[in-house]
Formats: structure tokens, sequence, C-alpha cells
């Protein structure tokens, strides 16, 4: 399968495995940009493995940081964010169990570009995840970020 790629604002998901059990992908992140608001999964397990850069993220009430070859883990049900801690770009691996969410950023890419809320809002509620947009500035405000805008 070709490894293809899609963007959600700054968020790059780069795909490198993607099956029913786990999928792996790659996420990029400019410096001090927000990956996502607040948010939750039902039934995923997501796992951020770092490769370069800093990752910083919101796990319930926890802020963390984590570097090369650190892991991040954000178990089902549990509120969390993540954005990029640096000022150098950020990669990292996201292990996503079970692995259909994968399909969650291709879905929601071209909707979030057009800016079309009411498409956006039905994919979310597929996928069964809680998001509460409105921690963006707050988040952003909080850690030192710039929120992407659509390229």
């Amino acid at each position: 399968m070709a490894h293809d790629s899609v963007y959600l604002f700054d968020l790059g998901i780069h795909y490198l495995v993607e099956s029913e059990a786990c999928s792996i992908v790659e996420h990029t992140l400019p410096p001090r940009a927000l990956g996502a608001p607040l948010h939750s999964h039902r039934h995923e397990d997501e796992y951020s493995y770092v490769l370069e850069g800093q990752l910083g993220a919101q796990l319930g009430d926890e802020i963390v940081e984590a570097g090369p070859g650190e892991l991040v883990q954000k178990p089902r049900g549990q509120m969390h964010t993540f954005w990029n801690a640096g000022d150098e770009p950020l990669r990292f691996l996201e292990i996503i169990s079970p692995g259909a969410f994968a399909g969650y950023f291709r879905e929601l890419a071209p909707a979030l570009a057009a800016g079309d809320e009411t498409g956006i809002q039905e994919i979310v509620s597929r996928y069964e995840l809680d998001i509460d947009f409105s921690t963006i500035p707050t988040l952003a405000e909080r850690h030192g970020l710039r929120i992407g805008a659509p390229a």
C-alpha cells in the first residue's frame, strides 16, 4: 500500500501501517504548534513515541513533555491533547489501537479544510470522540502556542 499523507492544519499525518489491530502514523508539527483540541477517544488507546523535537501533552490534568526516545501513553477515555513544546520541528510515531481510527484523519482533512462544521461533527460523532473545540485559545495561551490556519 502506498504511504499517503494528509494535514489537519499544522498537523501532518503520514500513514505507515494500517490494520484493524493497530495503525501507526508519523505526526509532524512545526515549532510551537497545537496538534488538537482537548479530546478523548471512546475506543482507542494511543501511544506517542518521539523521534525528534519536544512533545508537550496534557493527560487529564497532568502536563508532560517528552523528547526523542520517550513514550507518552494516552488511554481511551482520558481527555488529552498535544503540541510541539519546542522551537524545532516535532516528529513522532502515533501507535493507535485498535487501528481503524487512522481513517479519521483522512476523512476529517477535507471537511476541516473546507470549514464544513456539519461534516466535521458527523465524522467526530461516527468515530465516537469527545472534542472540546473551545479549549484551543486557552491551550494556545497557556503553552505559548500559535494556532494553525488552513493553508
